[in-house]
């Protein structure tokens, strides 16, 4: 078998890709001292890398294969590569979507010459339908990322790099299933050993750091799904003992912290990456700031800009929280005239950007407020420790309730008997909020409910109920077979609901 080295270096991914622009982000630059580079993968033809890969894979098959068609499962860019990889090469492709798959997506696939099966709620089961196709009509799978032929053609990014800016420090690049990293890294490696290759991941989707940490392939509960190009439960079969020999480092951000990149990256290019687009560089700033790093030069992949155009209003929202621009508080003060204006004067000259309150007939009364910030963190900190000295001050800036659900829920407080609160995650398609609800079923009275669309593949609900037994309730919830959580003592919840 060639190495990927040997691949990457006699690669036919030039058939359809071109090289891609590394660009310097100079307010991003600025601000962090250091000069960082954009490598531009959504410059591509389908605004992602996966084209190199899927093409690289397709264009290596024999005549035998080729003949035979190809099959993938994928909820976006991978099946665009393949689509466009197969169609090129005159071979014929079916794409295995989940039915959650965007109409956008889905259209894009087709007009790329794939014909597209929809099947099931999630990613796992597309990838099984795909694979019992290709058993039942004798295609070929052409796998996302745990092939040493994919990763070759990711691999040709960093041949470009290379070429690109010889004089790099570091390269920070988006982790999923680890097919971009495992060919990146090991070229890298291979031809400069002295830069440093790192890893970038979402918090709740931790699929490399704990493999590394652990020492072997974890299979993760559940994953989050902001990032949907990285949610991937366990690390690759063939990418983990690659990565783990090549890989210097991995580091974790929230989903803020992405929003905030997305955000940078049109600032400095008036380009919207989609959030695992923008993973690795808000890695880059994460690493920045963790290790007052200085004068170096630093590049960011950006993987992909197929973002969904209703998400950018939750983007949009969560951009200042994760660049530390606002800060999320809960203020409980008393309950009579004149609370308000002190309050407010404490505040001083900080812009307030949300105020949620409603009138308590008690002592005490729980205010939402949203701040804006300068000089990030520490501003914040100081603020809150002057409130604090009047009021009883929590920071909720980290809460995801609060930022999800409760600041558009602020306006009166139940006593509904036997009250719980949980959170669920659901596909999102005609009919699912629907389908849902039948599935919760009339057993309980529902006492509080929040839905809101913010154009992702998943729904997010917050939802109450009056519940003697909830050993039963979560019993029936496990039946639905969606992410739920008990959020019974969020103290977002308690506060205002």
């Amino acid at each position: 078998m060639q190495s990927i080295v040997d691949l990457a270096d006699n690669t036919r991914v030039y058939d359809v890709a071109s090289v891609t622009p590394l660009s310097l982000a100079h307010q991003l630059s600025e601000r962090s001292k250091n000069n960082i580079y954009l490598k531009r993968e959504d410059e591509l033809s389908v605004h992602s890398f996966k084209l190199r890969g899927a093409y690289q894979k397709i264009s290596s098959l024999t005549k035998e294969q080729a003949a035979k068609g190809v099959v993938a499962s994928s909820a976006g860019n991978h099946a665009q590569g393949v689509a466009l990889s197969a169609t090129k090469l005159g071979i014929e492709s079916v794409i295995v979507m989940p039915l959650s798959t965007p109409k956008i997506k889905v259209n894009a696939v087709e007009q790329l010459g794939g014909k597209v099966v929809l099947h099931g709620d999630v990613y796992d089961d597309a990838y099984q339908y795909a694979k019992q196709l290709e058993q039942a009509q004798d295609l070929v799978f052409i796998h996302p990322y745990d092939d040493i032929e994919v990763m070759a053609g990711q691999a040709t990014i960093a041949k470009e790099l290379l070429e690109q800016l010889p004089s790099m420090d570091k390269i920070f690049v988006p982790v999923g299933g680890g097919g971009l990293i495992a060919g990146i890294a090991t070229y890298i490696k291979h031809y400069a050993p002295n830069i440093q290759v790192i890893g970038v991941e979402p918090e709740d989707s931790p699929t490399l750091y704990q493999a590394l940490k652990q020492g072997e392939r974890v299979v993760l509960p559940d994953v989050g799904r902001f990032a949907d190009g990285v949610a991937v439960k366990q690390i690759g079969e063939q990418t983990y003992p690659i990565v783990k020999a090549v890989v210097d480092e991995v580091v974790l951000v929230s989903n803020d912290e992405i929003c905030a990149a997305i955000k940078d990256i049109y600032e400095d290019m008036r380009s919207i990456a989609e959030p695992a687009g923008a993973l690795a560089t808000a890695g880059v700033k994460k690493y920045v700031e963790q290790n007052n790093i200085e004068n170096e030069n630093l590049v960011s992949i950006v993987s992909g800009a197929n973002v969904n155009f209703d998400r950018l209003r939750y983007i949009s929202e969560r951009a200042d929280l994760g660049e530390h621009n606002e800060a999320i508080i809960a203020a409980t003060i008393p309950e009579q005239p004149g609370s308000f204006l002190k309050f407010c004067q404490l505040l001083d000259n900080h812009a307030i950007t949300e105020f949620n309150y409603r009138y308590a007939p008690n002592r005490q009364a729980h205010i939402f407020v949203g701040v804006a910030l300068s000089e990030g963190l520490s501003e914040k900190e100081a603020l809150i420790a002057k409130l604090s000295q009047s009021f009883d001050i929590l920071d909720m800036s980290d809460n995801s309730i609060a930022k999800t659900h409760i600041r558009y829920m602020v306006g009166g407080r139940s006593d509904a008997d036997n009250e719980v609160l949980y959170r669920f995650e659901f596909p999102e398609r005609p009919g699912a909020l629907l389908n849902f609800l039948k599935k919760v079923g009339t057993h309980w009275n529902i006492s509080l409910f929040h839905y809101r669309n913010h154009g992702a593949d998943f729904g997010r609900v917050l939802i109450g109920l009056q519940v003697d037994d909830v050993v039963q309730l979560e019993r029936n919830f496990d039946e639905l077979g969606y992410f739920y959580q008990n959020e019974t003592d969020n103290k977002a919840y308690q506060y205002f609901l």
